[in-house]
């Protein structure tokens, strides 16, 4: 495996420079793994698919669906690929390299792990932040304008949002200077993750199942359905912010309540 994933990428860097790779390449990159994984959603809601998974019974109009996709790829390429361009120096400065040998395994994990930790802290404090009064009206109520998310929704915001939060995602990398497979290894991650946070679905492989502390769609459907200034759950993958600062405590009771409910049905159907 690992030699075939280096063959690979002597393919890349022998045909294509640094800024090409780095900037085009994570945009094209991004965009085939948001879309991918996020129009299936869409399509399991037009079909009626798994619908005892689905968290809200309400669903999505065909023309919502479509203007959102349509503004995505005008914020797409309006705002995220000319950030990637003219980061790209403050990137190469910091030491990102994308020439072989490739990092090992541990180096990759750490800095993963370091980027989850810090994109967590930041993006808390700047999600709340723009839960305030003149910031929720005038550029995160866009962001909200979907009660009931579906995947595609995650990166559906103001431009004003897309910039002051997107800070949070790529500050752990730009001080850090990693290797470029590293940088797409976590832009692959945290767009699943925040597809998986907005898709409307709680699965039973779910990872909120699996992972401690871990957000997931359940935690951030109940943060769209409230209004802004009661919702809480502003973390953004794990949510320790969140359990330290006590903004989950309407979500917890929520969750414990419904348990309560599960366990006494069970009960009485064993009557």
């Amino acid at each position: 495996m690992a030699f075939i994933i280096e063959s690979a990428w002597q393919y890349l860097i022998t045909n294509f420079s640094d800024f090409q790779l780095a900037c085009l390449g994570s945009f094209f990159l991004h965009e085939s793994v948001f879309f991918l994984s996020g129009l299936p959603f869409i399509w399991l809601e037009r079909a009626g698919w798994l619908s005892k998974y689905k968290i809200q019974a309400k669903t999505n109009s065909r023309e919502s669906e479509e203007r959102c996709i349509i503004r995505l790829l005008v914020y797409h390429f309006g705002v995220n690929l000319p950030v990637m361009i003219f980061s790209y120096p403050v990137f190469k400065y910091m030491g990102m390299q994308s020439s072989l040998p490739l990092p090992s395994w541990r180096v990759v994990l750490t800095q993963i792990i370091f980027y989850f930790i810090l994109e967590d802290f930041v993006f808390y404090w700047g999600h709340r932040i723009l839960h305030t009064k003149w910031l929720y009206k005038h550029v995160h109520s866009v962001h909200h304008e979907y009660a009931t998310p579906f995947g595609l929704t995650s990166e559906y915001a103001h431009p004003a949002e897309i910039l002051f939060l997107g800070f949070a995602t790529i500050v752990g990398p730009a001080i850090t200077g990693p290797h470029l497979i590293t940088l797409w290894l976590w832009m692959v991650l945290r767009v699943l993750e925040t597809v998986e946070a907005h898709c409307g679905y709680h699965f039973p492989w779910s990872p909120s199942n699996f992972l401690p502390l871990y957000g997931g769609s359940d935690f951030h459907d109940y943060h769209h359905r409230l209004l802004y200034t009661k919702s809480g759950n502003y973390s953004s993958t794990f949510t320790y912010m969140d359990r330290i600062f006590g903004t989950d405590i309407g979500y917890r009771k929520l969750k414990a309540l419904k348990n309560a409910e599960v366990e006494y049905s069970s009960e009485q159907k064993k009557q």
